[in-house]
């Protein structure tokens, strides 16, 4: 199994991009695709799912991203297609969170997950979130705090957490989520 690949941005679809990597193209699976820019130098967190009739490169900007893909994974029912919806459409501690305090309704937004699926997230993952998930959270914790401390609701606050990414900055995700408040 490949832990990561340090290559180049050459192809960015919808559901994928291509990394080049010493002249070697590789596909990769991702949430959000388009975060990603054509000739960026990056490095990219994988996991590689072989089955009978097909060998899939999925890959994340974070380990804890692929941390928490692996452990979504795991749960009976999600397959690595919804685990990937999962994480495009929310922020890692924001769904770590969800999974921790039990919150069924927060993991029901996401594509795919019913009542019987977000009940079984949490049964099967709830106390065994990685640490390092929390660490990342601390980030997103005083990104809410500052806008708090800005005057915006929890409400308006919801809305644009979940678009933040988790790998910058704390004064970069405050930018990022102020200039989101504006729109």
């Amino acid at each position: 199994m490949y832990s990561y690949i340090k290559g180049t941005v050459k192809e960015i679809t919808p559901k994928y991009i291509t990394i080049e990597n010493y002249g070697i193209g590789y596909l990769i699976v991702t949430p959000n695709p388009y975060n990603f820019k054509i000739d960026d130098d990056i490095i990219i967190y994988t996991y590689q799912k072989v089955s009978d009739d097909d060998i899939s490169l999925y890959g994340f900007k974070s380990k804890e991203a692929r941390e928490l893909f692996m452990k979504l994974i795991s749960v009976s029912g999600i397959g690595p297609k919804s685990a990937v919806a999962i994480l495009a459409s929310g922020p890692v501690n924001s769904i770590a969170d969800a999974i921790e305090s039990g919150d069924a309704k927060y993991l029901q937004k996401f594509p795919g997950i019913g009542p019987k699926s977000s009940k079984q997230i949490i049964l099967d993952l709830q106390g065994k979130i990685d640490l390092e998930t929390k660490v990342v959270s601390e980030t997103f914790i005083e990104v809410e705090e500052a806008l708090k401390a800005l005057g915006y609701s929890p409400r308006e606050i919801t809305k644009v957490m979940y678009k933040l990414d988790e790998s910058k900055a704390t004064n970069d995700l405050i930018k990022d989520a102020l200039s989101l408040m504006l729109k």
